[in-house]
């Protein structure tokens, strides 16, 4: 089995706000393999740190992240919301954010919005001077990481699934779909929500197919340590650290 890789959901954001970079410096300290972030473009082409399309949440602003320029985004506050120990936190961009992986660690890039922001980062990728491999583009989005991974093919590319029951109490989309539709996007695996329809077949049948596989957002030891049985290596968790050791102590 591959070594477990325990991956900050936005940062360490159980203990420090999302997002930003405090939350992944704590990730970084913490010992996480791997932060994973969301991120949009702004106005004038930058690519920023931000799940929701607004500031409502982290901020306190009702303004849209795509109508800002990354100057009027960084005069707010992403921190605050968090406690006062954080606040003047500011919007990181992509760039800033890549500088931080340590060597042999990675970031796994969550595309929030539409195709616009392929070209800028595709130049943001290019010019970081990380390894292929130290970063993964994710989207739930299939058009757009399908679209992504044509555009940057030396990094992984991953399709991120959410999973919902229909009235007839079957899981969409369906375990075929999934591992059919990335097998013909070309993409190199699936990041799938804790939730759903995971068990021993599907994960077998996700490695027969040649497919890569993260679970999100997993909190609970105790589902963490029935996922790593199942034979999953990469879990995503917004208490790195912490996760770690109740993994570690119920061996």
């Amino acid at each position: 089995m591959d070594p477990l890789e325990i991956i900050a959901h936005r940062g360490s954001s159980f203990l420090a706000p999302e997002n930003t970079r405090a939350a992944v410096d704590l990730a970084w300290q913490e010992g996480a393999d791997a932060v994973e972030g969301d991120f949009r473009l702004t106005r004038d082409g930058h690519i920023v740190c931000l799940h929701d399309t607004t500031l409502n949440r982290t901020a306190g602003v009702n303004v849209r992240v795509a109508d800002c320029s990354l100057e009027e985004l960084q005069a707010y506050d992403f921190g605050t919301w968090k406690g006062p120990q954080f606040a003047g936190q500011r919007i990181p961009t992509l760039s800033d954010l890549l500088a931080t992986v340590p060597a042999g660690k990675r970031y796994y890039v969550e595309i929030k919005c539409g195709p616009e922001i392929i070209p800028e980062l595709a130049r943001v990728i290019s010019a970081c001077g990380l390894a292929p491999d130290q970063m993964v583009p994710i989207c739930l989005q299939l058009p757009v990481i399908a679209e992504i991974k044509t555009a940057i093919p030396q990094c992984s590319a991953y399709w991120v699934v959410e999973f919902k029951r229909a009235e007839t109490g079957q899981w969409q989309p369906s375990i075929h779909d999934i591992i059919g539709v990335a097998q013909r996007a070309g993409l190199n695996g699936l990041d799938l929500m804790a939730s759903g329809p995971i068990d021993a077949p599907l994960v077998k049948r996700i490695k027969a197919a040649g497919l890569g596989l993260c679970v999100w957002t997993v909190d609970d030891p105790p589902l963490a340590r029935r996922l790593i049985d199942l034979g999953i290596t990469r879990l995503t968790t917004n208490r790195p650290a912490w996760l770690r050791e109740q993994i570690t102590a119920s061996k």
